[in-house]
């Protein structure tokens, strides 16, 4: 009966998810069909824009050529006119000395003769007529304004949609998730030497397969990337993948999306646990500092609450310090004493994890490491045999150490700015590193037989955390090396609970 139940909940289960996938599928293809059909609405008006334009261009030409014409026209007419009227003048005045001429050769007395004679020459010496060019300045011909536009319509026989990239390929063999990194890898299907420059686009998601349409975060954007690979560095590692798609863009248009790939980018990711962290903490996600104020005023605003609206007799109901809101996750009661300790809300129970821890630059007491749920309220970090840590002291005296039940391991190494923390579950290993140098500063070695949660104690300062990051690359291969070879620390190491 049971194992007929456990096959009905894994029916169950793929069918959910096979349901899943099917919802998400329909939801791409219903944002395919929208999105066909607003892409060629906005087509169709930059289409008619274009149009347009090139109307409004052709009536520009069409107007400057016809005042050309007309200009021209003018021109001619004018220098015509102008000829014209000269020589209508001429051949008035030569009409009229012909008529004197021939009328002087019916003169009988010769004196008078020879005077009109005499004038008849002066005036012809004078005559336009003689000095006026007989031919146009102008011809009719107007040839040279005439147009041929065969290879324009040529030209606009050949006009066509603009020449579209082919999607890219992204290979996922080639991409590469290391160090908080990401390198996406693509190539062109077939040569294009027309390409300019490639878009890509990724975001962060939960779910593997394809990118959901519903519920998920919008796409970020790099542009005028040159070359066929790109490396994000940097990020932090929230999600469990990341979609990734790029596209080919040539001096005019962009091309299609690749098909989306999928990385996966996961990494431990924990806040610092406010339920049950020391009143003289003041605990933000992943940040803490210490509060010499103990709580009051958290008590104050507790007591605030309960006696609103009531006159100043205290309430025979009113709580105690001792009786504060219940811890949101309820897990473990709240550090107290002198154990000034947080913890993070998230347990280890398998695998390798980092992290990253700063200290302010005047904390004067801080420890980093990890520890069991099962860790005592009173129980400082390092002091009992279900914590692991190294600790910082600046107070009074400097002093470096890792500690475990209540035994200390002194470190001659400088205190780095950061602190990287590696833990190894499966491995039994807890190792802590120069964040920036990934120098080694120690390592425990031992056997988790319960799930671990981060453990933070701070004494006059305040901490940083840094999560969602990967094992980095250099402290892999450190591990690699390392494994065997921590003799110095068997004061502390090879201790199994």
């Amino acid at each position: 009966m049971d194992s007929q139940k456990e096959a009905l909940q894994r029916i169950i289960s793929t069918l959910a998810n096979k349901n899943d996938e099917i919802q998400n599928f329909i939801d791409i293809l219903n944002q395919t069909l929208k999105g066909v059909q607003e892409n060629s609405s906005n087509i169709l008006s930059e289409l008619d824009e274009e149009f347009d334009s090139l109307y409004s261009i052709l009536d520009e030409v069409k107007e400057s050529m016809i005042n050309s014409i007309k200009q021209e026209q003018a021109r001619k007419s004018q220098e015509l006119q102008s000829q014209l009227s000269q020589c209508n003048n001429a051949l008035e005045n030569s009409e009229e000395l012909l008529e004197f001429a021939t009328r002087s050769l019916d003169i009988k007395e010769p004196e008078e003769f020879s005077k009109a004679a005499r004038q008849i020459k002066d005036r012809v010496t004078m005559a336009s007529a003689f000095r006026l060019s007989l031919k146009p300045k102008v011809s009719d011909s107007m040839t040279h304004l005439m147009v041929d536009f065969s290879q324009e319509r040529q030209i606009l026989q050949t006009l066509k949609f603009l020449p579209v990239p082919k999607a890219p390929e992204i290979d996922p063999v080639e991409c590469l998730v290391a160090d908080n990194s990401v390198t996406v890898a693509w190539r062109m299907p077939e040569e294009d030497n027309k390409i300019d420059h490639f878009i890509l686009e990724y975001r962060k998601t939960n779910f593997d397969g394809l990118p959901r349409v519903k519920d998920e975060r919008c796409w970020e954007i790099i542009d005028n990337i040159k070359g066929t690979e790109y490396t994000l560095s940097g990020l932090k590692f929230d999600s469990k993948y990341m979609n990734f798609r790029v596209r080919a863009c040539n001096r005019a248009v962009a091309g299609e999306y690749s098909d989306p790939v999928t990385l996966e980018t996961k990494a431990l990711n924990f806040s610092l646990d406010n339920s049950s962290s020391h009143l003289n903490l003041r605990v933000e996600d992943t940040c803490v500092e210490w509060d010499p104020t103990g709580g009051k005023g958290q008590e104050s605003k507790i007591k605030g609450k309960e006696n609103k609206g009531r006159s100043g007799t205290p309430s025979p109901k009113r709580t105690s310090i001792g009786s504060r809101p219940p811890a949101v996750r309820g897990s473990r009661d709240r550090f107290t004493g002198e154990s000034y300790t947080v913890l993070g809300d998230t347990a280890i129970e398998s695998g390798q994890h980092y992290w990253e821890v700063k200290a302010q630059k005047d904390c004067k007491s801080y420890s980093v490491g990890v520890a069991y749920k099962t860790l005592g309220k009173f129980d400082q970090l390092g002091k009992t045999n279900t914590s692991w840590c190294i600790h910082v002291n600046n107070w009074l005296q400097n002093t470096f150490a890792a500690k475990h039940n209540n035994k200390v391991k002194a470190l001659d190494v400088t205190v780095p700015e950061r602190i990287g923390v590696f833990c190894d579950f499966d491995g039994g290993q807890l190792s802590f590193y120069d964040a920036n140098s990934k120098q080694l500063l120690y390592s425990f070695k031992t056997k988790f037989t319960q799930p671990v949660l981060p453990g933070f104690m701070v004494w006059c300062g305040g901490l940083s955390l840094n999560t969602g990051m990967q094992v980095p690359s250099a402290v892999r291969t450190l591990q690699k090396s390392e494994n065997g070879m921590t003799g110095s620390a068997s004061s502390l190491n090879n201790i199994t609970q």
